[in-house]
């Protein structure tokens, strides 16, 4: 079957210029001979009207260049579909592109699309919100919600907001149920990844999976904040084990396991983020792995 790309490009993500990038398109799709069109993404995130065009016009690629937050909008409309999803990372933290070993580079990020290889990665449903990289209530939330506030992002605005509320950040309930378990945690975050990190390299699950049908979840309980950025620093740099579930219980002061599915009772409202993007929290959150969720271009 003929190749027929649509780049779709976000305009204002991330802090890279954008008035390179259909230059780079364009070049790269006639040299490599794909037919291809150019659109741009919308702020209400609506992208439904892929479906009808992707079967109408037999199109076989979509590739988002943008950051996670368009990766998620478009991936959400794209799973389930006969279709390849490529991205060309645009955004302030790329991290499904980097878990992924897609390049940074437009011109390398071009080739590996290009070259046309796919294979499915899972995704999950968050109260039936997609998610194709990672969710986290708490900590992360509140600086999620806040670098979205910001007229200038970047990775020095998010280290600042970062230590801004690490100093200033407190804890919150959670009664988790897993496999058959309920056990509670006074925590500062949890993390729900499907991909091992937040973006820009910063490994919270560093031995997550794409594909491996299960989600890894981090609990940082309280403890105290002199000790906390050892701990932190020990599970980016993947020291501690996964823990069975069985022993999750038990006195540690960050908890790593992996499920297929959960639900996570959140009574005191901690904060929000899907794909690093700020929604709104929920008193009851239900998780559930979704199987080969969407058709990545990959190198």
């Amino acid at each position: 079957m003929e190749r027929k790309i649509v780049y779709l490009i976000n305009p204002i993500s991330g802090t890279k210029g954008k008035s390179v990038i259909k230059d780079t398109i364009i070049r790269a799709s006639e040299a490599a001979k794909i037919p291809f069109e150019i659109i741009y993404t919308n702020a209400a995130g609506n992208y439904g009207f892929l479906k009808n065009r992707i079967i109408n016009e037999k199109i076989t690629d979509i590739v988002i260049c943008g950051g996670d937050g368009s990766v998620n909008a478009v991936s959400s409309e794209l799973a389930g579909m006969d279709v390849n999803t490529g991205i060309i990372p645009m955004g302030s933290g790329n991290g499904l592109a980097l878990c992924a070993g897609i390049p940074v580079s437009a011109e390398k990020a071009l080739d590996v699309i290009v070259k046309g290889n796919a294979s499915y990665v899972d995704g999950f449903y968050l109260n039936g919100l997609f998610s194709c990289m990672l969710c986290g209530l708490g900590f992360d939330a509140r600086v999620a919600h806040e670098f979205a506030q910001q007229p200038e992002r970047g990775l020095a605005t998010y280290i600042r907001i970062s230590l801004r509320n690490f100093f200033n950040g407190k804890t919150y309930p959670f009664v988790l149920s897993v496999n058959g378990q309920t056990f509670s945690a006074e925590a500062y975050f949890i993390s729900i990844a499907n991909s091992n990190q937040f973006g820009n390299n910063f490994t919270i699950a560093p031995k997550a999976s794409l594909s491996d049908g299960l989600l890894d979840i981090v609990v940082v309980k309280k403890t105290s904040k002199l000790l906390l950025p050892f701990y932190l620093f020990g599970q980016l740099k993947g020291w501690y084990k996964r823990q069975d579930t069985t022993k999750a219980i038990q006195n540690k002061n960050i908890l790593y396991f992996q499920t297929p599915g959960l639900t996570i009772a959140n009574p005191g409202r901690a904060p929000l983020h899907i794909d690093g993007e700020p929604v709104n929290t929920h008193e009851l959150l239900e998780i559930k792995i979704s199987r080969k969720a969407i058709r990545l271009l990959q190198p």
